[in-house]
Formats: C-alpha cells, structure tokens, sequence
C-alpha cells in the first residue's frame, strides 16, 4: 500500500509520537533500573526454620503463609540455607524422602547467595537471570535474613512503571485473581 500527501504526513507525525512516547518510556525503565533499590519492591517477610526442623514443617509454613520458601537459619539467627518449591520437588519428592523424617539441612541449598535491601533492583534481577533463582533472600549486614524478593515482586515493580501497558490491556485478556490457586 502506497501512502501519500497528508495520510503520508499524518502516518509520521503518529510515528514520532509513539517513537517519543516509546523513548520516553525507556528512559523512566532505565532511571529506575539504576536508581531504585531492591527494598522498593517491598520484599516479604521471610518464614525462618532452624536447620533441624522438618521438610514437612517446612512445607506447611509455606502452604499456609502462600510462600515459595524457607531461610534457614543458625542459633544467632543468621542466614545458612534457603529451602524452595523446587527443592521439594529435585530433594526431596523425586528421590522419594521422607518429608517427615528428612531434616532441612539434608536438602536445602547451603550458604545461598543473598543480596542487601540497598542493592539496586537491577543488580537483582541481574542475580536472577545469570544464575537462575526465582527468589533471593535479603540480609542486614550481619547476614540476618530481612525479607525475599522473588521474581513475581520483579513483575510488579514493572508493572508500576508502565500502569498503562497493565492497565490497557486488549479486550478478551484475561486476569487470574491473585489468591486463586493454580499450578503455576
């Protein structure tokens, strides 16, 4: 198709708009990449198990609090462990174990790599991508475990950056309500 004259002209002034507004958006991803930090993405609480405890106590805390894991910690409190969904599965349900009988430090992953609330977001996500984690545990400076950001806290920053692109979505999507209960 051929355009020319006015349609031609109106085509590219809509064109520059869009490139301006698309420019524009980067620009904001790009200031909030650098400048805002990982306690910006409200990180929760996180549930905190000695090393003795249980996978099945483990498993409960999560079920019942709607998380994807655990800290382990030591008597001092201090971060030697994390405990996921997915360690579930590859630890523990696959090889057969025992969730009653199998303790926490048989099958977490020791000394886990945490990151610090002050650490920019893009250092974490950075984290997240490199090495594969859907979560990271947050620590104080003395390795004390303060929240967890996950890859779904990731999203909704995002989200919040371009309401509009969430907001404007195209007829006939469909949204899950968030405590609906699914396989992913």
């Amino acid at each position: 198709m051929v355009v020319w004259g006015k349609e031609a002209m109106a085509m590219s002034e809509s064109m520059d708009e869009y490139s301006e507004s698309l420019e524009g958006e980067f620009r904001k991803v790009e200031a909030a990449l650098l400048s805002d930090t990982v306690k910006r993405l409200a990180p929760s609480e996180p549930i905190r198990l000695g090393p003795e405890a249980t996978v099945q106590e483990a498993v409960a805390k999560m079920v019942a609090d709607r998380r994807a894991a655990v800290v382990i910690v030591d008597q001092a409190g201090r971060l030697i462990g994390i405990f996921t969904e997915r360690d579930v599965l590859m630890r523990v349900v696959n090889p057969g174990r025992d969730a009653r009988r199998t303790r926490l430090d048989e099958v977490m992953t020791p000394d886990p790599e945490a990151l610090s609330p002050d650490d920019r977001i893009y250092y974490a996500i950075n984290r997240m991508t490199t090495a594969g984690y859907r979560m990271v545990p947050l620590v104080d400076a003395d390795r004390r475990p303060v929240g967890i950001v996950t890859v779904n806290d990731v999203a909704k920053w995002l989200a919040e950056i371009f309401p509009e692109a969430v907001l404007n979505m195209r007829p006939g999507d469909r949204i899950k309500h968030p405590l609906q209960i699914d396989s992913g």
